[in-house]
């Protein structure tokens, strides 16, 4: 993809702020971040979302995310992340190369992520179930 900043990013040709890489995925500091540290983990090879991605790619990169934050616990001290990726436009996919946020948290840094709940729905899981 040749248009593609994770692409660029991932064969050195954009500029990061790397915090590692192996073979397969590259792990830099987001450029818009929410929190200190915020970290962006993507395959070098481009794969678009979660859907499209390939299970042997997938555990390479979950990989590297696990080195990332084992990094930031034994350097940094920092025990709370949140993991987060998002796949396709409606889950608020923004940039079309499939990557995982890793966010350091702390009690009183406003990055609260609120989900509304239906716990009326739950009586409808036995349907749900039944369609997979």
């Amino acid at each position: 993809m040749e248009n593609c900043i994770f692409c660029k990013i991932g064969k050195g040709e954009a500029k990061s702020w790397k915090v590692c890489e192996d073979e397969y995925a590259y792990a830099f500091l987001d450029i818009n971040p929410v929190n200190e540290y915020h970290t962006l983990i993507i395959p070098k090879k481009h794969y678009e979302n979660i859907f499209d991605i390939t299970e042997e790619e997938l555990f390479r990169v979950i990989s590297v995310v696990k080195k990332v934050v084992s990094l930031y616990n034994d350097k940094l001290g920092i025990k709370n992340v949140q993991i987060i990726n998002s796949s396709g436009p409606e889950a608020q996919q923004d940039v079309f190369h499939f990557h995982f946020h890793v966010v350091p948290r702390t009690l009183g840094d406003n990055q609260n992520i609120k989900w509304t709940t239906h716990k009326e729905w739950r009586e409808k899981f036995d349907d749900l179930l039944a369609k997979i």
